[in-house]
C-alpha cells in the first residue's frame, strides 16, 4: 500500500498546510457569511406612477423585487377604485370603481362596496363627524370648480353656493341604512343576513358626489404596507406624494428618518426620526394661483367652499396604524388651524407639525424629541 502523500510531508509543512487550509476556511467562511448579511440587507427600490402622483418603494431583505410589483400593482387597482374619473376609473373584476359607480347613483340607489372600500369609507366618515366637517368625502361638487393646474379656474360665488348644498357627509350612508333610506325593501329580508349590507353605501341626493383626493394618497400607503406584510419583507418605505408608510426595520435597526418639505418650496424644513407608521403632510404650497392679488390653495374648506384660511401654511401627521387617516388628519387640521387641530389629533392619538404663516414652528409632545428644524429663518415654539 502506498503512502498517503500527506503524511510524507514533515511535521512543519505539515502545520503549515493545515494553518492554510484552516485561513482558507475562514475566509471562504466570512465572505459566504457577508455575502449572506448583504442578501439579507440588499434594498429593492421601485418607482412608479399612481394616484396622480410618483410612488417610490424602497425595500430591505429577500423577496422585496416580487413585493414591490406586487404593491404596485395593488395601489394602480385601489386608485381605480376611488377615483371619480370616469376614464380612469376601474375594478379588478372589469367594472366601473366603487366611487365612480357611487356618484353615478346618487339620490338613486344603493351600491354594495369591496369590503377594503367600505372601511376606508366608515373611517373617513368617523373623521368627518369628529372634525365637525372640517374633512368631508362628499366635497366633489365643490372640488369639480376649481382648478390649480395649468388653467386655475376661481369659481363664481353662485356656483359655490350652489355646489355647497350637495355637501355634507351626513347624507353619505353605508351599511344596513343605506339600503333603507333609497330602497323599499323591508328590513325582514335581511335579518340573518346582514353582511352584505356591511359593504353598501349610498349618497341620499341626486348631484352629490365623492372625492377621496384629501385621503387617497395615505389609503396607498396603507393598501403597499398589507402587500409588505402579507410577502415577509424585513422592512420598507413607501412615498406617495405626500404620504409616507414606514415598514418593519430598517438594516441598521435604527428608526426611519422622514424630511419635511419646506414651505419655501425646495428643501426641508426639518427630519422626523419614527420608529415606523404613517406621515402625511398637506401645505397651502403644493398648489395654488394668484388673481386679482390674492392667493388660492388647493386645500378646501368643505364648510364655505373657498381654500381654508387658517393661519397655517403646513401640517404633518404622523399616525401609528392609519395611512388614510394620516392624511385625512392632515387636511383637516390646515382646515381647522393650530387651536382646534389639537384637539382633533388627541382626539384620534395622533401627532403633529405645524408651521404658521409667520413662520413658526410647533409639534405636538409625542414629536417634540422626534422632530430636529434644520430649515433657518423659523423658529421652533412649545405647544401649551
Amino acid at each position: 500500500m502506498k503512502p498517503d502523500a500527506k503524511a510524507r510531508l514533515p511535521l512543519g509543512k505539515r502545520a503549515r498546510f493545515f494553518v492554510l487550509a484552516l485561513a482558507l476556511a475562514l475566509v471562504l467562511g466570512l465572505a459566504a457569511g457577508l455575502w449572506a448579511l448583504r442578501a439579507r440587507n440588499a434594498s429593492y427600490q421601485l418607482d412608479t406612477f399612481s394616484m396622480g402622483s410618483y410612488v417610490r418603494q424602497t425595500l430591505w431583505g429577500p423577496g422585496g423585487e416580487e413585493a414591490a410589483r406586487q404593491a404596485a400593482w395593488a395601489v394602480d387597482a385601489l386608485e381605480g377604485e376611488l377615483t371619480w374619473r370616469e376614464e380612469a376609473s376601474q375594478s379588478q373584476g372589469g367594472r366601473k370603481g366603487a366611487v365612480f359607480l357611487l356618484n353615478q347613483a346618487a339620490g338613486t340607489a344603493p351600491v354594495s362596496l369591496p369590503p377594503a372600500i367600505g372601511g376606508l369609507l366608515d373611517q373617513l366618515l368617523d373623521l368627518s363627524r369628529k372634525s365637525g366637517g372640517a374633512f368631508d368625502p362628499t366635497i366633489g361638487p365643490v372640488s369639480r370648480l376649481w382648478s390649480f393646474d395649468s388653467e386655475p379656474r376661481l369659481p363664481a360665488p353662485q356656483e359655490l353656493k350652489a355646489a355647497l348644498t350637495l355637501v355634507g357627509y351626513d347624507r353619505l350612508v353605508t351599511g344596513e341604512e343605506a339600503f333603507f333610506e333609497l330602497t323599499s325593501v323591508s328590513r325582514e329580508l335581511f335579518d340573518g343576513n346582514a353582511a352584505p349590507l356591511e359593504q353598501a353605501a349610498a349618497l341620499l341626493d341626486p348631484g352629490m358626489s365623492i372625492d377621496l383626493g384629501a385621503a387617497g394618497k395615505g389609503a396607498a400607503c396603507d393598501t403597499a404596507l398589507e402587500e409588505y406584510r402579507r410577502a415577509g419583507i424585513k422592512g420598507a418605505v413607501v412615498a406617495v406624494g405626500g404620504s409616507i408608510g414606514l415598514y418593519g426595520k430598517k438594516p441598521d435597526g435604527k428608526d426611519f428618518r422622514v424630511s419635511v418639505r419646506s414651505p419655501e418650496g425646495e428643501g426641508s424644513l426639518g427630519v422626523l426620526e419614527l420608529p415606523g407608521g404613517f406621515v402625511s403632510t398637506s401645505g397651502s404650497y403644493e398648489k395654488f394661483f394668484q388673481q386679482d392679488g390674492r392667493t388660492y390653495c388647493h386645500l378646501l374648506d368643505p364648510r364655505t367652499g373657498y381654500p381654508a384660511e387658517s393661519g397655517l401654511t403646513s401640517v404633518t401627521v404622523w399616525c401609528q396604524d392609519s395611512g388614510a387617516l394620516s392624511d385625512g388628519l392632515a387636511t383637516a387640521c390646515f382646515v381647522l388651524g393650530l387651536e382646534e387641530a389639537l384637539a382633533l389629533l388627541e382626539e384620534y392619538g395622533a401627532q403633529g407639525v405645524f408651521v404658521t404663516n409667520d413662520r413658526r414652528v410647533a409639534a405636538t409632545p409625542g414629536l417634540r424629541e422626534r422632530f430636529r428644524l434644520t430649515a433657518p429663518g423659523y423658529t421652533m415654539e412649545a405647544l401649551p
